[in-house]
């Protein structure tokens, strides 16, 4: 499984770009074509890293010792090179040494053959497909410009990385996920990167400082507007790839939509009334709504879904951008599906007022 966390990041990241938006065959280095235009769609997948690591795995298990130039080529991948400088960003040392004794280990040896044929499997996946399913919930001519880079590293972990320059998304490869799933998460990734391309011109100027921040957070529901894109419409299951235990967890939390928007409003007016405040507390009880797949996400997803179950696709697109225009353009359309016999809980009255227009 691709673990969630690393989205935890990439959503404060998102959140940097704009004050209400929180808010990547064998393809060694190959930009996706197809019917796109070059200049909204640009996104590679860069697989040598992988690839140099598993030549080197392939000698050990033979009982070779790999030359110093088998080391040289994978310590200048793109792959390794940019997953190095990611990690020595974040103030945690990688020293060629460390992985060199990482490739060594029983268990990279005993696992060699299934992330062979876990690469050979990720290189069916198709990232052009991917990029259309994102770009499916992105206002027209949005650009996504990214590198997919699969990796075998020591931690197990997956991220965004140079965000604003050149979007990196890298994925551990992992031999559970079948291609498929890939796809779906890569295009999760994409949909983020390209909704803080085209959300980074929202502005908050004439909201008071405690809806500004709480806005900023809500932001984070863009989390749920990815699930949604990944899957390609509301029809879909976003877990429709996944695992049965991930489905059934999906469908586990959707269950407690109501009462999870009851906290994440409490939330809200706690910080817009000003009885929660500091960057710190504020993030403190906000990040407790990602969780693998959390409120941020289910509101996020059932929100945008019965948006464009009642007012279609282009209503949706229109409202992404602004959180409060999202959440009134949802209660609207929950109101509507309602009276319709498919019954969805509301944002309070109360906080949409504090909301203000």
């Amino acid at each position: 499984m691709l673990r969630a966390n690393p989205t935890i990041f990439r959503a404060l990241i998102v959140a940097m770009a704009a004050p209400f938006a929180l808010a990547s065959c064998h393809q060694s280095d190959t930009t996706a074509s197809g019917s796109e235009p070059a200049a909204a769609a640009d996104v590679r997948m860069v697989i040598d890293e992988a690839e140099a690591a598993l030549a080197i795995l392939a000698l050990l298990r033979e009982g070779a010792e790999p030359e110093d130039e088998a080391w040289k080529r994978l310590f200048s991948t793109e792959g390794y090179v940019r997953l190095k400088r990611r990690e020595e960003s974040m103030q945690r040392p990688f020293p060629d040494e460390a992985f060199m004794a990482f490739l060594r280990s029983d268990e990279m040896l005993g696992g060699a053959a299934a992330l062979s044929a876990a690469l050979n499997d990720w290189r069916k996946a198709d990232t052009q497909a991917a990029s259309r399913l994102a770009q499916a919930y992105l206002p027209a001519g949005t650009r996504i410009r990214a590198t997919l880079y699969p990796v075998i590293k020591p931690q197990s972990n997956s991220f965004v990385f140079e965000t604003s320059t050149d979007p990196a998304i890298f994925m551990y490869l992992d031999p559970n996920v079948p291609h498929s799933k890939l796809e779906n998460t890569l295009a999760h990734e994409l949909h983020h990167i390209g909704y803080a391309s085209a959300c980074a011109g929202a502005s908050a100027e004439n909201a008071a400082e405690g809806v500004k921040a709480a806005m900023t957070w809500a932001g984070a529901f863009g989390e749920g507007l990815a699930m949604l894109a990944a899957a390609g419409g509301p029809a879909v299951h976003p877990h429709a790839v996944s695992p049965p235990g991930e489905r059934a967890r999906w469908d586990e939390d959707v269950a407690n939509v109501a009462q999870d928007m009851k906290r994440v409003e409490t939330f809200f007016l706690d910080v817009i009334e000003g009885r929660l405040t500091g960057d710190e507390a504020i993030r403190d009880v906000a990040m407790g709504f990602f969780g693998v797949q959390g409120p941020w996400y289910t509101i996020g997803w059932s929100m945008a879904a019965t948006i464009e179950e009642v007012n279609g696709r282009e209503r949706l697109l229109a409202v992404m951008c602004d959180p409060r225009l999202l959440l009134a353009t949802y209660n609207a359309a929950a109101m509507q599906s309602t009276a319709s016999g498919k019954p969805k809980p509301l944002w309070s009255e109360a906080l949409m007022t504090r909301l203000g227009p």
